[in-house]
């Protein structure tokens, strides 16, 4: 498999640009905002909320942070005027955490105190691992400055996500957010777990780690191993559907958009068969929601980072009945 994906990946370059959006298509939500709200609609009416991304990352000059900050902005607008049951992501790479943390932290609060103003969460994504100790640390500043909703993304696959998930959930105590994924970096040997079985065996840990917490947990895996394992969690720990979350009795935290405590987490265009059926059983499902100019780029970037997902999107288009939208 590993040989195949990366053999996909050296020739898709060559391919013409619009094969590649042409495969693009399914996994982002188009190249505008107006275009991931049309297809927002449509989508909600199979019981999903989402999270919106605007693509883009790593910036070069801080001058270019404006840009995003703009976008978000009319972001948190349109969720405002469409009555979308949304939230939003950020990478902190495109507010120039690279560059300066300080204007950086600046930059991320302007978001997530508009966000805050119109009762809207946000979720600052992980990068790779030159990043993983600066943006959890501005997620817990900008806590610390009685922001509460925000949230960190943590990665199954970091050996330092457990001790992480004690430090955050220590200092916010009930109001600390996690996403937890695997990861799609792949990081080097002496910092993260490289096989597939141990990436799933420590995500599995990561998760009874952020439900035994306290912490609201959202489950960001498309690997049936995972989700098998959470619901195995949910279910002896006293999570579930309509049910209160018992680890905050007597007043349980209800936040608007936020499940009983936890939720489980979707890429657009992928297990949206598994998706559909947790939201069938009454889960809260969300759809991760990518927009905007750079999705090439973001394409691309992802497949060089980790080629094995060629492999699961050539699956997709030569049996595209094993992976509906």
């Amino acid at each position: 498999m590993g040989i195949f994906g990366r053999t996909i990946v050296t020739f898709l370059p060559f391919a013409p640009r619009f094969i590649v959006g042409w495969v693009a298509k399914r996994y982002t939500a188009g190249e505008s905002l107006e275009q991931a709200l049309e297809l927002m609609k449509k989508l909600s009416s199979e019981g999903a909320c989402f999270t919106i991304d605007v693509l883009g990352e790593e910036i070069k000059s801080l001058d270019e942070s404006s840009w995003f900050i703009n976008e978000y902005e009319s972001v948190i607008d349109s969720i405002v005027e469409s009555g979308m049951d949304a939230n939003i992501s950020i990478k902190p790479t495109a507010l120039g955490l690279l560059i300066d943390q300080k204007s950086t932290l600046s930059n991320i609060e302007r978001i997530v105190r508009k966000a805050a103003e119109n009762d809207i969460f946000v979720r600052l994504d992980m990068e790779d691992n030159r990043v993983t100790q600066a943006t959890i640390d501005a997620m817990i500043a900008i806590q610390k400055k009685g922001l509460e909703n925000i949230g960190v993304v943590l990665q199954g696959r970091m050996f330092r996500t457990p001790d992480d998930i004690s430090i955050v959930s220590g200092t916010l105590g009930k109001n600390s957010d996690f996403r937890i994924c695997k990861g799609i970096y792949l990081e080097p040997p002496e910092i993260s777990h490289t096989s597939y079985s141990e990436i799933v065996d420590a995500t599995n840990r990561a998760i009874d780690l952020m439900l035994d917490s306290g912490s609201y947990t959202a489950i960001a895996s498309h690997d049936v191993p995972v989700i098998d394992h959470a619901l195995k969690s949910l279910e002896s720990r006293g999570l579930g559907p309509k049910k209160e979350d018992p680890r905050h009795r007597p007043s349980a935290l209800n936040r608007k958009g936020k499940g009983p405590g936890y939720e489980f987490q979707f890429l657009l265009g992928v297990r949206g068969n598994i998706r559909r059926d947790l939201a069938k059983k009454g889960h809260r499902t969300r759809i991760y929601m990518p927009y905007g100019e750079k999705w090439y780029e973001y394409g691309m970037r992802r497949l060089r980072e980790n080629p094995g997902v060629a492999v699961h999107v050539t699956k997709s288009l030569l049996m595209p009945w094993t992976n509906r939208r």
